[in-house]
C-alpha cells in the first residue's frame, strides 16, 4: 500500500510524490519501449507535447467560443429573438470560463490556488496572522464582542 493518500474526486493528496521502485521503472521503461515500437509517431507525438500548448489551443478555442456567443447575442437582439440572445450570452459566459480556467492552469495558479487553503502552513491573512475562513472569522468577531459586555 503506497503511503500517499490520494483523493480522486477532490483532486487532492495528503502526501509529496513517492519515486518509483526499480521494479517499476523497469516496467514503466518496457510500456514506454513498446509503445514507441507500436505506433512511434503518436508516442513522439505524446513525448514532444507541451501541456501548455495544450492550454493556448484551449484559450483559441474559448476566444473563437466568446466571439461566436457576442455574434449570437447581437442577432437576437437585432430580430428581436430573446432566447437566441440569452443562449448568446450563456455561451460567451460558458467560452469565459473556460478560457480562464484553462489561462490559470497555463499559467500555474491552480496550484497556487490549492495551496492556499485555510490551515496551510505559510499562508498568513491580512494581519499577518494565519489565513482563517470566513466562519471562523465571524466566530472569532462574536467572541471578541461578547467578551466585551
Amino acid at each position: 500500500m503506497s503511503s500517499v493518500t490520494v483523493f480522486p474526486v477532490l483532486g487532492l493528496s495528503l502526501g509529496g510524490a513517492v519515486p518509483l521502485s526499480d521494479h517499476e521503472q523497469r516496467l514503466l521503461d518496457q510500456i514506454e519501449q513498446a509503445l514507441y515500437a507500436e505506433d512511434p509517431k503518436w508516442a513522439n507525438t505524446v513525448r514532444i507535447s507541451d501541456p501548455r500548448s495544450h492550454y493556448k489551443r484551449r484559450l483559441v478555442k474559448a476566444s473563437i467560443g466568446f466571439l461566436l456567443g457576442i455574434v449570437l447575442l447581437m442577432v437576437g437582439v437585432v430580430i428581436i429573438n430573446i432566447p437566441l440572445g440569452v443562449g448568446g450570452f450563456v455561451v460567451m459566459l460558458a467560452a469565459c470560463l473556460w478560457g480562464l480556467s484553462s489561462w490559470k492552469r497555463m499559467n500555474g495558479f491552480s496550484e497556487a490556488a490549492a495551496a492556499a487553503r485555510p490551515g496551510q502552513p505559510g499562508k498568513t491573512g491580512r494581519r499577518g496572522g494565519p489565513r482563517q475562513s470566513f466562519m471562523e472569522r465571524m466566530e472569532e468577531r462574536w467572541r471578541r464582542r461578547s467578551d466585551e459586555r
